[in-house]
């Protein structure tokens, strides 16, 4: 049986930087579950975790902000690229947009390029987030094997050479996924979405901006300020942040466990949808 998805609250947010969407679904008297997306094409934060609405909304406020470059939210510019980590302009930028919203504490939870930005903002604000959930995050992981991996080549590629196509789609969610036929209409809906102009003018500057930086910022040195409980979810076969790097994150996270999902790539939201949302559920509770 197909749940009915939420319906959704569409909120623009004025931010110093420029503007910040974000939909919320579920009760506002329910604690507030904030949800950040992954940095692939297309990625927004309905995109990503609409499919898990349904689940989330019956115990949560769940917000899901469009960070920046993503989605409807602004698109940051060289300048702000060179002045700060796109982690960082994340992180002032929902801050701000919390606050607009009136949003004190809240659970957070992130995916990859979300997942960096979930563990800066438990860091530098730790007051602020009750738990934490973090699925094959950037930033906090340190790789033994080669870099870039795979899954990091891939999206590299998508936007280079001659530029976005359905097949380059198809070949980037077999990569993030173990069972990419079972994701053909995602697929589709992620490559339509990653035409949007200004976005494929975004993730120029932001693959530019990554080779500059030599990646994700270091924030597996300070992982020791992250003080609220955590859960890593990972999948046995991400190609892109692969779980031999969630080492370092078991050893110096002061509270944390690990469920590792096999024949699970890098969306464990969406490849393991009912255990993602049950251990979600019960760890926030």
């Amino acid at each position: 049986m197909t749940l009915e998805v939420p319906e959704l609250t569409q909120h623009t947010v004025s931010t110093t930087a420029g503007d910040v969407a974000i939909a919320e679904a579920g009760s506002a008297d329910a604690p507030v579950l904030v949800m950040l997306h992954g940095g692939g094409p297309g990625a927004s934060g309905i995109a990503n975790y609409h499919q898990n609405l349904p689940a989330l909304t019956k115990r949560f406020r769940v917000l899901l902000p469009d960070q920046p470059g993503f989605g409807g939210s602004y698109r940051p510019d060289q300048a702000e690229l060179d002045a700060k980590s796109i982690t960082q302009i994340a992180v002032d930028a929902l801050v701000e947009a919390f606050d607009a919203l009136g949003v004190g504490s809240f659970h957070l939870l992130g995916n990859s390029l979300g997942g960096a930005a979930a563990i800066a903002l438990a860091q530098q604000h730790p007051d602020r987030v009750s738990r934490l959930v973090l699925m094959a995050p950037g930033g906090g992981w340190l790789p033994f094997g080669p870099t870039p991996t795979e899954g990091q080549k891939e999206m590299w590629k998508y936007y280079n050479g001659e530029g976005p196509t359905l097949k380059k789609m198809k070949s980037f969610i077999g990569v993030m996924t173990a069972q990419p036929k079972k994701w053909a209409e995602t697929a589709q809906a992620r490559y339509d979405a990653s035409l949007e102009p200004s976005h494929v003018d975004f993730y120029h500057r932001l693959n530019d901006h990554f080779a500059k930086r030599r990646g994700m910022d270091p924030l597996w040195r300070d992982l020791h300020k992250v003080t609220a409980p955590t859960l890593l979810l990972w999948g046995r076969d991400d190609r892109t942040i692969t779980l031999e790097g969630a080492q370092i994150m078991l050893k110096y996270l002061r509270d944390v466990q690990l469920h590792v999902f096999g024949n699970c790539g890098h969306w464990v939201q969406l490849e393991r949808q009912a255990e993602f949302e049950r251990l979600v559920t019960d760890f926030l509770a």
